[in-house]
């Protein structure tokens, strides 16, 4: 018997290959996203259509007569006119929180990922346990840190950087400094996810390759750490930009951002189409600049 006439025989007692297992494509994925959809879909996609509704209802309307949907396109108009002092300085005031926050949460959480070493769980502790009090408890503390008669007016007005009748509550200053507080969190922990996802050898590479420490932070540490930054900048421009409680305790009314003037708006003056269309315009200013910034920032994929 020749090899070939063996191999014929040993390949028909084993008969034919079985066929190939039915791939089927797992569905449990779909059911456990079921959940987050549902309540994206209750809580945020009705609420935005509904939002978006109120603000082309009838100006002229109110709770007696109702409201009638007319299509009306001139109260986006009229809010840009009418309000875009606090639109603008609602921007202005998030932006400069935001870059403030950038400049002290970058060292700390430099510090906390490659420094700290055995120190690193509790110094996270602390970067989260303004958390453990609330939002209202935490602002109202800066009232009494930035009173006139605190420690902090006293020393300045000593160094002479404030004048004998200077203050800092009521002022942009203390609006500023509030939102750079309450929002630094959310700055330091996406900076410190990234920055600890860094590996050091690349770093002692480029210090083989003599670089120095500026270069070489500034050829990797910061490249490899812009998926933080910029997550860490829109969780803080975001809501620092529609923020209101702030500007309400803090500062005056003429500090007041956008967001005193939706609540104003929603709960005072009972105007629920001009406060929908200021709200509609912000929501629409924040994504435009959101997609603008991640564009340029190079880092689409957090989208």
């Amino acid at each position: 018997m020749s090899v070939f006439q063996a191999a014929v025989e040993a390949e028909g007692s084993l008969g034919p290959e079985p066929a190939p297992p039915s791939r089927r494509r797992p569905r449990a994925g779909y059911w456990l996203l079921l959940p987050g959809m549902l309540w994206l879909v209750i809580f945020f996609v009705l609420p935005t259509i509904q939002l978006i509704a109120t603000s082309l209802y009838d100006p002229n309307g109110s709770l007696d007569t109702g409201y009638a949907m007319t299509w009306s396109f001139s109260n986006y108009w009229h809010a840009l006119q009418q309000f875009q002092s606090p639109f603008l300085r609602s921007l202005l005031y998030a932006g400069v929180a935001t870059g403030l926050a950038v400049l002290l949460a970058y060292p700390l959480a430099y510090s906390i990922a490659f420094k700290a070493g055995r120190w690193k769980n509790f110094m996270l502790v602390l970067v989260i346990a303004p958390f453990f009090t609330s939002f209202l408890v935490r602002t109202l503390a800066w009232k009494s840190i930035l009173s006139d008669n605190g420690f902090v007016v006293s020393a300045l007005q000593a160094l002479h950087i404030l004048g004998p009748d200077g203050r800092l509550l009521a002022t942009s200053v203390a609006v500023v400094t509030g939102l750079t507080y309450n929002f630094l969190p959310f700055m330091v922990l996406p900076l410190y996810a990234s920055l600890e996802k860094i590996d050091l050898r690349l770093i002692e590479a480029g210090k083989d390759l003599y670089a120095n420490g500026f270069t070489s932070f500034r050829k990797i540490t910061l490249p490899l750490s812009m998926p933080g930054l910029v997550a860490g900048t829109l969780l803080t421009f975001i809501p620092a930009a529609g923020d209101y409680i702030n500007a309400e305790l803090l500062g005056t009314p003429r500090q007041y951002m956008i967001g005193n003037v939706i609540d104003s708006l929603f709960l005072v003056q009972l105007d629920y189409p001009a406060a929908a269309a200021c709200s509609v315009v912000l929501m629409l200013a924040i994504v435009v600049m959101v997609l603008f910034y991640v564009r340029r920032a190079g880092t689409e994929e957090l989208l």
